[in-house]
């Protein structure tokens, strides 16, 4: 299986990505839900350039919503939101159309309200990077077969076209600079640069493990990082005493000055900001985070 694939508790397979919008930063975001109508005329142009990517895109049902989220929203264990939307497509009527027949399945709000667990997260609002998840959903060998595909070419070429910018541009009352296909898999790697960027780079690969492989487990033991390990799908970060946090994290020469105890102090709130930002970035991702009381260097409480 591609990482592009997730087997979903039943066949088929399915093709996970997001139509990626990249605003201009000072452009205010005026809308995050589309009316049915709206949302169902962008989706037809995003089913149009997928399947000029890959031609046989086209047998496959495009499942898509209208509003953009956060990449921490789409980045969760299990992909949630893409769940979500297939989900609810197994409920959506055919309405005649024959069961081989390949549907744009495109979700709106009513009144402002998306249907199920679809809308946008208000605490994530305003990032100039903003997604429209969709999923592909058809014949486990189609699916296999645009997935492979779509790994392999997206990144590199896979540019919305004109018409699709500008009519998200539209419908969403926002300045588009760029717009372009990914994967979940494109996704995280971008964001993996980003996080490294960002001084998170020890983080990613357990963040990668909790999307990638659930029920796998991580350590992020590297001083004078915190203590976290991910097991049984949540992040268990050590909150030492102050004697355990300093045989860990401070080994210099006993500190018995004015001077040197305030170095102490600035250091273990140093400590402390940071675990509040690691457990901050995990929550936001959608790992549950429990902090350990530790009175010793920490691995057996954590196990």
């Amino acid at each position: 299986m591609t990482p592009a694939q997730i087997t979903m508790p039943t066949p088929p397979l399915h093709v996970l990505g997001a139509l990626a919008l990249e605003l201009r930063g000072d452009a205010p975001v005026h809308r995050q839900a589309l009316a049915q109508a709206e949302v169902g005329a962008l989706a037809d142009l995003m089913a149009a350039d997928l399947a000029g990517f890959v031609p046989e895109a086209s047998k496959l049902d495009l499942i898509t919503v209208g509003a953009h989220y956060d990449p921490v929203e789409l980045l969760r264990p299990g992909w949630p939101l893409h769940r979500e939307l297939d989900q609810l497509a197994a409920r959506a009527p055919r309405n005649g159309i024959a069961p081989e027949a390949a549907r744009i399945i495109a979700f709106g709000a009513h009144e402002t309200v998306l249907p199920g667990a679809l809308s946008p997260s208000t605490d994530h609002l305003g990032g100039p990077f903003r997604l429209v998840p969709f999923v592909l959903s058809g014949s486990e060998a189609s699916a296999a077969r645009v997935g492979d595909a779509f790994e392999r070419e997206l990144l590199e070429r896979g540019m919305a076209g004109a018409a699709t910018a500008l009519a998200a541009q539209q419908a969403f009352g926002v300045q588009v600079e760029h717009a372009r296909y990914l994967t979940v898999h494109d996704l995280a790697a971008m964001m993996a640069m980003q996080y490294d960027h960002a001084g998170l780079a020890t983080l990613w690969p357990l963040l990668e493990t909790a999307l990638l492989q659930p029920e796998g487990e991580h350590w992020l033991d590297a001083p004078p990082e915190p203590l976290v390990h991910y097991t049984s799908g949540e992040a268990r970060i050590a909150m030492f005493e102050p004697r355990a946090w300093k045989t860990r994290y401070a080994t210099e020469a006993p500190c018995d000055t004015p001077e040197c105890r305030a170095r102490l102090e600035t250091q273990h709130r140093h400590f402390q900001a940071r675990q509040r930002q690691i457990a901050a970035v995990l929550g936001a991702h959608g790992i549950p985070v429990n902090f350990v009381h530790c009175t010793d260097e920490g691995r057996a409480a954590l196990a």
